[in-house]
């Protein structure tokens, strides 16, 4: 019997935290800028090997840069229509913590920011 696959399944194989600046970045930032803008926006080690995701101010752009064993690996998409739909941040907060199935929905179309999760039962560990 083959088990589905679940959203929570998910999440959890990824052993990375994945980090979403809640502020606009430029997007001509290259890998030192953004690298540093982990340090001080976030407050993460960039070398971490934590997802890092930066967007633009249209909404339209995000970049991702994450430590790859023995250098910096950087993403960018831009939309050719449309902007992202990102999730809401609470007031004054300066990064927001996402998941891998959160993410993948941004990159995918979906709008997290309409998103309700349910309260659901959890065993303690």
């Amino acid at each position: 019997m083959i088990g589905l696959p679940s959203l929570q399944a998910m999440d959890r194989a990824q052993g990375a935290r994945i980090w979403m600046a809640s502020e606009v970045t430029d997007m001509r930032c290259g890998f030192d800028r953004l690298a540093e803008r982990v340090r001080a926006v976030i407050g993460e080690n960039p070398q971490s090997g934590h997802l890092f995701v930066f967007r633009s101010r249209r909404g339209d752009r995000l970049k991702m840069l994450v430590w790859d064993r023995d250098g910096f690996l950087l993403w960018y998409k831009r939309l050719e229509v449309g902007v992202f739909k990102l999730p809401r941040v609470e007031q004054g907060a300066r990064s927001v913590e996402l998941r891998a199935s959160e993410l993948a929905m941004i990159l995918d179309g979906i709008d997290v920011s309409k998103l309700k999760r349910v309260r659901r039962y959890e065993r303690a560990v």
